[in-house]
């Protein structure tokens, strides 16, 4: 195996200073860059591994043209007073989420790793992607309200924080999970909703699952993160992290998602879950968790999507589609989705690196995940993990947030609805080379789409009225 000299160097010094695990010790997996700056605190951690994982990247930022690329990640053993370092150095110098996945176990963590390094022969069971579902999706698009998004970041964003560990965010949990209890006025025997608790900290995941009526053996599942944090301060009952972006937004978009579901008595086929995760920002450890009790489920996951951070609009691009730790048959069809009923929307192509957010729990267990994000990688909201997340960074408007809940919706609708098993998938689809194909797609069902919107415009503004959610 190939090391750079810049990770070599690293390597080398972490196994000479490496000493026995504090007392509370803690293992990840780690992107190269967050590594480097783990390696320049003054406590040691000991690295137990390291691969070289493939990924697919654009060949410039926005095309759809993809080409191999490669990162090192890393299973490290370290103390768990380290991560709060961790987390504020990825953010103040690489200006982003994540860059590392905590794991139960140092078990969890190779195998996790070696995992990562097979990945590219791993092809999961897919669903058809054929769009056919116009009718439908299209008389439940123009139900969709920016100002219902507003106002579920509003009252998200008025808790002093949602940290993981904050009487504050376990507040937060409550609140959504009223929220979301209360998007079910008739009871459907088919719709549960629940908290899910986790070992280690007090804030509960979110969930919201609508059992499927005939293909209920698989499952599509639709996240965001619940948590929010300001740099990676410990004082969590004092910090103030609004999190109206990162993220409120996201999970505002799934709120609306499922309002206008139950309003419109929507019965899937398959199964949905919409999970509101706990614990993102300190190491995906909520959506982890979950992925870790998917195996003693008897469901099967055939699809995850992610939205985490869709409400500013920081590039002229509508839609970015992240091709690192996902799938490239799934991000295809969310490409093609959105030239189908987002037709006036433009989407461009981006990588994150390792562990940006919950998809890549899911993706490292060998799941098919996307990624839709809100800007580049170079132009998204740099106001996160700070007191200015808030609405004003968005204009106080949620109408970026719109499209991504929308596509969302397309998304688990065109999915769920269909009644046919998923099948193992062809190896080596990329996204390369499908501006064509994708306007044969949109332009042979926009026709359809437009006259399913018509139909519904006359139910859309009693529904407006009649659903509109309370604040908090």
């Amino acid at each position: 195996m190939h090391l750079s000299p810049v990770i070599a160097a690293v390597l080398a010094a972490a196994a000479l200073h490496a000493t026995p695990a504090a007392a509370e010790t803690a293992w990840i997996t780690i992107g190269e860059k967050a590594f480097a700056l783990l390696a320049e605190q003054s406590t040691p951690s000991r690295v137990l591994a390291s691969r070289r994982v493939p990924v697919t990247v654009p060949e410039l930022r926005g095309s759809r043209t993809m080409v191999q690329g490669s990162e090192m990640v890393l299973a490290v053993e370290l103390d768990d007073s380290q991560l709060d370092a961790l987390i504020t150095a990825v953010h103040e110098r690489l200006h982003r989420c994540g860059g590392f996945a905590q794991h139960r176990s140092q078990a969890e963590a190779l195998t996790v790793l070696h995992r990562l390094e097979a990945a590219a022969a791993i092809v999961p069971s897919a669903p058809s992607y054929a769009i056919d579902n116009q009718l439908q999706v299209g008389a439940l698009l123009p139900q969709m309200q920016a100002s219902n998004l507003l106002d579920t970041i509003g009252s998200l964003s008025s808790f002093q924080n949602r940290r993981y560990n904050s009487s504050h965010g376990t507040l937060a949990s409550t609140w959504l999970f009223n929220r979301w209890s209360q998007l079910n006025p008739g009871n459907r025997r088919d719709v549960r909703v629940s908290q899910i608790a986790h070992s280690g900290w007090p804030q509960k995941s979110v969930q919201f699952e609508i059992i499927g009526s005939g293909n209920s053996g698989e499952t599509i599942i639709m996240g965001a993160h619940l948590d929010s944090i300001n740099g990676g301060s410990a004082t969590a009952e004092t910090q103030r992290a609004p999190g109206a972006d990162d993220d409120a937004s996201g999970v505002a978009a799934l709120t609306e998602i499922i309002r206008v579901l139950m309003v419109s008595a929507y019965q899937p086929k398959r199964n949905i879950r919409f999970i509101a995760y706990a614990a993102e920002e300190v190491g995906l450890r909520g959506s982890q968790d979950i992925v870790a009790g998917q195996a003693a489920r008897r469901d099967r996951v055939v699809g995850v999507l992610q939205l985490d951070m869709v409400a500013y609009r920081g590039d002229a691009t509508d839609l970015w589609i992240y091709t690192d730790y996902t799938n490239a048959a799934q991000n295809l069809f969310l490409a093609n989705l959105a030239a189908t009923y987002l037709p006036t929307l433009t989407v461009g192509f981006d990588a994150c690196g390792y562990g940006c957010s919950d998809h890549a729990s899911w993706h490292n267990a060998g799941f098919a995940a996307s990624f839709p994000f809100e800007a580049s990688n170079a132009r998204y909201n740099f106001a996160l993990h700070s007191v200015n997340d808030t609405i004003a960074t968005f204009g106080n408007q949620a109408d970026h947030a719109l499209k991504f809940a929308r596509l969302g919706l397309a998304y688990l609708v065109e999915l769920a609805s269909d009644n046919t098993p998923a099948r193992q998938a062809a190896a080596g689809i990329t996204v390369a080379n499908t501006t064509a194909a994708t306007a044969t797609v949109a332009s042979a069902t926009a026709a359809r789409v437009k006259a399913a919107a018509a139909t519904a415009a006359t139910a859309t503004a009693a529904t407006a009225t009649a659903a509109a959610p309370a604040r908090r």
